[in-house]
């Protein structure tokens, strides 16, 4: 009673064949998902912003509000 020796030979490329495409397969998956559930909101997002976004208003009120006053140094 002896034990069979292991399959060495091919052993990495029948591996290969079997999870290579898995992995690809996950990673699209991964990808498309990631794309229709972060990215598309996310642009959809934006658009919403910039559709209403005053630029003028927004400086009128910084300006207002002393955001671009400069302070000058007190050095000698």
């Amino acid at each position: 009673m002896s034990l069979q020796k292991p399959a060495m030979r091919g052993l990495l490329a029948k591996h290969l064949r079997f999870h290579l495409p898995i992995a690809f397969g996950l990673s699209i998956i991964a990808a498309v998902a990631f794309k229709f559930t972060v990215t598309e909101p996310r642009k959809q997002a934006y658009a919403d912003f910039y559709k209403h976004y005053d630029s003028m208003k927004e400086f009128s009120a910084m300006r207002e509000a002393g955001v671009f006053e400069s302070v000058r140094p007190t050095g000698k």
